[in-house]
């Protein structure tokens, strides 16, 4: 690079224009900034961006915005992928390689295209975040087939299928050159036959296949797994059809096809395709994207993420993999600008809000494809997906539904997939016995009928009416002795997180650590709430405080504050870990240093045989254990009670204090008012019948929970035993207690391998990625043995077992090929 330019940090993407248009013979400039289409193709979509303008706030609070964002279950620093462009060897002699290299330390994606210079195997050896396929459909199908195998072969995550190419655009600057690729410049995971050196739009005419319809779709599911999203939907009515057509994605583009005259730019069709795929898939764009105020407006109108196109092979052009870089970078810098000018905390609160109103903007609401009849009274009662919380399309919160969906289609399989009780235990007498306990108790107390009448048919204190029973029975079963004033009784544990969550969270600097792999309802929680999250890896023991420690000190680094931590120190779910005595007082110790909050969560406690480790909030002498408690695993969950312990002193600005239950019952006020009387009543007559021993209470079912740990481990050395397991790249960890344990495979475990694995083998698990905010686990398996019956664990592991032997085979075939 000219030492005139060095200094990169001056430059802007239209700089990178200049140096690339001086750098490059004028042919390989107008091949790279020609299009695929026309070019007024380019000037719509730029034209469509200037017209957009952005609402400047103030006060907002907003000291640093989380430009980071998940498609398809994976983790992307910033909502920028970079586009599929052919033949970057063209302008440098790394190609793809370099751009590859650039994206994956920046952490966003690439999709590659199928007239790649470098192979797909040199690619995947050198990525560190995803790579997509761009498919072309030729006419001769195996060749589509076989460029799609060697591509989820060498591990690329995604295909993009090109739809709008039945004829490609007149391509002026290349009929005006003469264009031909030189020399050297060919792609490199087509065979020769596929590949035509005439011009791109003779190559198009005599090797696409001209004549795709909707079943493309399904054609490509049959030859891959892999998510299938489609590229150049540019009409509602299509994007539309494609969702009803299964497909896991939509890329709003135009640069595939013929610029229709007068044809709208991307961000001019966007809102109409966002508000018609109402976040049941991802929805990207590309197309004019030129700087991060573009991706900005982009996400507001609807898009979920962009595609950044021509910039990239300008960055390439002038300076290589350093290029590229500094190109990502302006945008994600000037991105992460744009959001703290406007007040906009994380990618998920971006939203038609933040643009101005007005006859040149873009419209902000979807135009009906035809007209309806009108309704007989009032506006109509659709809502669109745009305008509600960005959480509502978070993957996470569809992990579950999956889950009972597999489990409905195939009622006979043996489902390892729920951790619910065991219902042996279970006697529907038993309730009126525990109501009719606690009610008598209120008797014996002095209330008087109308007063007890009252208290099970009324709303009721919003802290709970039984916190002096759960005080005492925390006290004689965990060591944990608070006032009942400090304790707040919740519709279930899941409101208890939201609770503590929504109280704690106040400033957009803060930040929640989890423990990873993690119960999806802090994550889903987290998610409403816009709270960002940092994952701290698990080893095979559990947290570790050097690995805590070390997240914390990032964090710092980056300007924002580590609020709390969240754990489930004893058989922990997902995997079944537990905290050591000593992990657990260096954790209390590295939260006193650095003013961290501790969120622990665990249920699993008093259903384990054995003796437990002391819970963490009863070694916590000073106040930095938020404790989190549920019986649902204990007595029963349907009751939904759950409870929190929050006995930290807060102070307002008067210098007068309350406890933070206090807090915690005005939040719970304005969510559930109360929780339900008549479930207390039922959990109260529980801990009566036990003298709020849990614990005794539950001995007959911690040792059914052991009894089938055991059974499921033997299973599993059964039917992989040590010579075995060796050979196929089996393992799986040994908790001592709780409801679940995990199993590494050598191959790849998603929701399409699960329902495989009920619908050939006829056995449900659950994929461990579910656990992993920022994508992982993809090949563990987890294993909850505790609501089956050890015959249901013996027929089950054997299925499971098939499952394993079936796809181990498939992976090795499809890895020798």
């Amino acid at each position: 690079m000219d030492p005139a330019i060095a200094a990169k940090e001056a430059l802007t993407l239209d700089d990178y224009a200049v140096l690339a248009r001086t750098g490059l013979d004028t042919a390989h400039w107008d091949f790279i900034e020609g299009g695929a289409g026309e070019e007024r193709t380019l000037a719509a979509n730029l034209r469509a961006f200037d017209r957009v303008r952005l609402r400047t706030r103030v006060l907002s609070g907003v000291a640093e915005a989380d430009t980071s964002t998940r498609i398809l279950g994976r983790r992307w620093s910033a909502p920028v992928g970079v586009a599929p462009m052919a033949y970057h060897t063209l302008v440098h002699p790394e190609g793809e390689l370099a751009t590859v290299r650039a994206a994956g330390a920046a952490g966003l994606p690439v999709v590659v295209s199928s007239f790649a210079g470098r192979t797909f195997e040199e690619l995947a050896a050198v990525a560190t975040s995803p790579l997509w396929l761009q498919v072309y459909c030729f006419r001769d199908r195996d060749t589509t087939r076989r460029l799609i195998e060697r591509a989820q072969d060498a591990g690329f995550e995604a295909l993009v299928l090109t739809v709008d190419t039945p004829r490609l655009g007149r391509r002026l600057r290349d009929l005006r050159n003469g264009f031909r690729l030189p020399e050297g410049v060919v792609p490199a995971n087509l065979p020769s036959h596929a590949v035509d050196y005439s011009s791109p739009a003779d190559h198009g005419r005599t090797e696409l296949d001209p004549a795709l319809d909707w079943s493309v779709v399904a054609w490509l599911r049959s030859v891959s797994p892999l998510p299938v999203l489609l590229k150049g939907v540019m009409s509602a009515e299509d994007a539309a059809r494609a969702v009803a057509a299964g497909v896991d994605g939509i890329v709003v583009s135009n640069h595939g096809g013929r610029q229709l005259d007068g044809g709208a730019g991307t961000l001019d069709v966007l809102p109409r395709i966002a508000a018609a795929v109402a976040g049941r898939c991802p929805v990207l764009v590309d197309g004019g994207i030129r700087r991060g105020t573009d991706v900005l407006a982009a996400l507001a109108l609807g898009a979920d993420a962009v595609l950044l196109g021509r910039p990239v092979l300008h960055g390439l052009a002038v300076d290589g993999r350093q290029g590229v870089a500094d190109v990502l970078g302006i945008v994600v810098d000037e991105l992460a600008d744009a959001m703290v000018l406007t007040g906009t905390p994380s990618t998920g609160a971006a939203g038609p809000s933040l643009l101005e109103t007005g006859d040149a903007a873009p419209p902000a609401r979807p135009e009906p494809a035809a007209p309806a009849p009108a309704p007989a009274a009032g506006p109509s009662s659709d809502l669109r997906k745009e305008e509600l919380h960005r959480s509502v399309g978070d993957p996470v919160l569809d992990t579950m539904n999956f889950l009972n969906e597999i489990t409905g289609r195939f009622p006979e399989a043996v489902s390892f997939a729920p951790g619910r009780p065991y219902e042996g235990f279970f006697d529907t007498e038993d309730i009126f016995t525990h109501i009719r306990r606690y009610l008598d108790r209120q008797a014996e107390r002095g209330l008087s009928p109308e007063a007890i009448r009252t208290s099970v048919y009324q709303y009721g204190p919003t802290a709970g009416l039984i916190r002096e029973l759960i005080a005492d029975s925390l006290r004689k079963d965990e060591g944990i002795d608070v006032a009942p004033e400090s304790i707040v009784v919740t519709v279930g544990c899941q409101e208890a997180m939201l609770l503590a969550l929504r109280a704690l969270f106040a400033s957009p600097r803060d930040v929640l650590l989890v423990a990873s792999p993690c119960y999806v309802g802090i994550t889903g929680a987290a998610r409403l709430l816009d709270i960002p999250l940092t994952e701290v890896e698990e080893r095979d023991g559990g947290i570790s405080c050097a690995d805590l420690e070390a997240a914390v000190q990032a964090e710092l680094a980056r300007g924002r504050r580590p609020r709390a931590f969240y754990v489930v120190p004893d058989y922990s779910n997902p995997s079944g870990n537990t905290l050591s005595l000593r992990a657990r007082a260096e954790l209390l110790e590295l939260a006193a240093r650095h003013d961290l909050i501790i969120l622990e969560d665990s249920p699993y406690r008093l259903v384990s045989a054995g003796e437990q480790l002391p819970t963490l909030k009863s070694m916590d002498r000073e106040r930095r254990v938020v404790h989190l408690g549920s019986y649902s695993k204990t007595v029963f969950p349907g009751a939904r009670i759950g409870f929190v312990v929050a006995d930290q002193r807060v102070e307002d600005a008067s210098g007068a204090t309350s406890l933070l239950a206090d807090e915690l019952a005005k939040i719970k006020s304005m969510v559930t008012v109360n929780t339900p009387p008549l479930s207390q009543a039922a959990v109260a007559g529980m801990l009566l019948a036990s003298d709020g021993r849990i614990s005794q209470l539950n001995s007959a079912p911690a040792a059914h929970y052991g009894d089938v740990l055991r059974v499921t481990l033997e299973q599993l050395a059964r039917h992989f035993p040590a010579a075995r397991r060796e050979d196929s790249q089996v393992s799986w960890n040994e908790p001592s207690g709780g409801f679940f344990l995990t199993v590494r495979v050598p191959f790849t475990v998603d929701n399409a391998a699960l329902l495989r694995s009920a619908q050939e083998h006829g056995v449900i698990w659950t994929p461990m990625s579910y656990f992993y905010p920022d994508g992982g686990g993809e090949h563990t398996i987890r294993l909850s043995f505790s609501y089956l019956s050890p015959a249901d664990i013996e027929e089950g592991v054997a299925r499971l077992a098939r499952f394993i032997e079936a796809e181990t085979r498939r992976w090795r075939s499809e890895d020798a090929r």
